[in-house]
C-alpha cells in the first residue's frame, strides 16, 4: 500500500531559523501536548534561545497555531490531490472509493509529527484557545470534508450514487473509512497491519454503498 508523504509546505518556504523553530515546535507539541510544552523545551529542541523564538512568534499560542495550521493545510492539500486523482473519473465506483480511502488513511502514517499534535488537540481541547481550535478545524478537518462533499455531489449527479444530502454522505463516508482506521490506530500511534487497514476501508466502503448506492434496476 503506497503512502503519500506529507511534508508541511509552509515550513519549506520559511527562512531557515523560523523553519528550525517550527520543526522543533512540531516535535515538542506532539510529544508533550499544548499545555505541558514550554518555550524553553522548544528552544532547546531547536538549539536557539527563547528570545529568538519570541522574535519570530509573539507567544506559545501563536507558535502552536502556526504549526497546526501549516500541518493541516498540507494534509488538506494532499487529500485534495488524492481525491482529484481517484474520484474525478470513475471507472469502478467501489474500487475507486477504496483506493481513495486507503490513500487518505495512509496520509496519517506519512505525517506522524502532525498527527501527534492532532492527538494532543483531541486530548486537550478544553485547554486550547477556542480560536486556535476553530482555525485548525477550518483549515484541516472541515476543508477535507468539503473536498469529499464536492466529489460525492458530482458522482451523484452522474447517477452513480443516490445522495440527497452530500454533506451527510461525506460524514458517513469518513466515519466508515478514515475514522475506522484513525480510531483503531490512535491517529497512527499504534501502527496497523496493511491487511487490517485494507479490511477496515473496504468494509466501510461497502457499507457506504449499501446506504448510498443507486437502486438496482432490472
Amino acid at each position: 500500500m503506497a503512502t503519500s508523504q506529507v511534508t508541511p509546505s509552509g515550513a519549506r518556504g520559511m527562512p531557515a531559523k523560523r523553519r528550525v523553530i517550527a520543526e522543533a515546535a512540531r516535535v515538542v507539541f506532539g510529544r508533550e501536548g499544548y499545555t505541558r510544552a514550554s518555550v524553553d523545551a522548544i528552544a532547546a529542541e531547536a538549539g536557539v534561545s527563547k528570545r529568538t523564538i519570541y522574535n519570530h512568534y509573539a507567544d506559545k499560542e501563536r507558535l502552536f497555531l502556526s504549526v497546526v495550521l501549516d500541518g493541516a493545510l498540507e494534509v488538506t492539500r494532499t487529500i485534495t490531490e488524492m481525491a482529484d486523482r481517484h474520484l474525478t473519473e470513475i471507472a469502478d465506483l467501489e474500487a475507486d472509493l477504496v483506493t481513495f480511502g486507503l490513500a487518505r488513511a495512509t496520509a496519517v502514517v506519512s505525517a506522524p509529527d502532525h498527527f501527534a499534535i492532532v492527538r494532543a488537540i483531541h486530548a486537550e481541547a478544553g485547554r486550547i484557545p477556542r480560536e486556535v481550535l476553530r482555525e485548525w478545524q477550518e483549515a484541516g478537518p472541515l476543508a477535507c470534508h468539503r473536498v469529499i462533499v464536492r466529489h460525492l455531489r458530482r458522482i451523484a449527479d452522474q447517477g452513480l450514487l443516490a445522495v440527497d444530502d452530500p454533506d451527510l454522505a461525506a460524514t458517513h463516508f469518513t466515519l466508515l473509512t478514515f475514522f475506522g482506521v484513525t480510531d483503531r490506530s490512535f491517529y497512527g500511534a499504534i501502527p496497523l497491519p496493511e491487511s487490517e487497514v485494507t479490511e477496515i476501508v473496504t468494509t466501510g466502503v461497502r457499507a457506504f454503498l449499501r446506504l448510498y448506492g443507486p437502486p438496482r434496476t432490472g
